[in-house]
C-alpha cells in the first residue's frame, strides 16, 4: 500500500459453527467473489487466534483511494455477495477502515 490508500477489514461471526463445511466455503466463496473486484487490492481471509477477541474470522482489503473504495461498495459482485451471503449467513460484524497515519482524506 505504501504511503497511500484505504485498509478495509471487518471482522465477524458466522452463524455456522467454526470450522465447519459450511463456514469454510463462505470463506472461499467470499475470497474468490470480492478478491475478483478489479478495485480490491491484497486480499486476505483470516481466522482469529487471540483469547482476547471474540470474534472468529476476518477479510482485508486495501483502496488505492476513496473512489476505488466507493467503486468496491457498489460493484454488482460485492452488492451481491452482501445481499446474497453476508445479510443471511453473518451474525455480526466490526468494520473498521484505516489510512496511514498523517494522510489527508
Amino acid at each position: 500500500m505504501g504511503q497511500t490508500g484505504i485498509q478495509h477489514m471487518v471482522i465477524f461471526n458466522l452463524k455456522h459453527e467454526a470450522g465447519s463445511e459450511a463456514a469454510e466455503t463462505f470463506l472461499r466463496d467470499g475470497e474468490r467473489q470480492l478478491a475478483s473486484i478489479p478495485a480490491v487490492k491484497q486480499f486476505s481471509v483470516f481466522r482469529q487466534v487471540s483469547p482476547k477477541n471474540d470474534y472468529d474470522y476476518g477479510f482485508s482489503m486495501v483502496f488505492d483511494n476513496q473512489a476505488d473504495y466507493e467503486t468496491y461498495n457498489a460493484h454488482p459482485l460485492h452488492v451481491d455477495f452482501v445481499e446474497n451471503r453476508w445479510v443471511p449467513e453473518v451474525s455480526r460484524f466490526l468494520e473498521i477502515d484505516f489510512e496511514p497515519y498523517g494522510q489527508q482524506a
